[in-house]
């Protein structure tokens, strides 16, 4: 079974530490998360900046596309990301 290049470094979102800059590799959920990220407009291959992060299980604020989003842990959790530099 061959592996993408997104698999190796993959993470969710909720688990990056703020001011760091990630591709959004694979969203992972149903067509409803999937709907809801859409319409935020965070895609696959889409860079999110990440601005903030509380310690506390708070949400995470993010920039994508020039707009600050704050996502809640559940829906972070579903976002698997790699680093901006390590893209191919």
């Amino acid at each position: 079974m061959k592996k993408t290049e997104y698999e190796t470094v993959q993470a969710s979102l909720d688990a990056v530490e703020a001011k760091q800059d990630m591709v959004v590799a694979e969203i992972r959920g149903g067509w409803g998360i999937r709907q809801r990220l859409n319409q935020m407009g965070i895609h696959v291959g889409d860079v999110i900046q990440i601005r903030r992060c509380c310690s506390m299980g708070g949400p995470i604020l993010v920039r994508i596309h020039g707009t600050e989003i704050a996502l809640g842990r559940g829906m972070a959790r579903r976002i698997q990301v790699i680093p901006a530099g390590g893209e191919a």
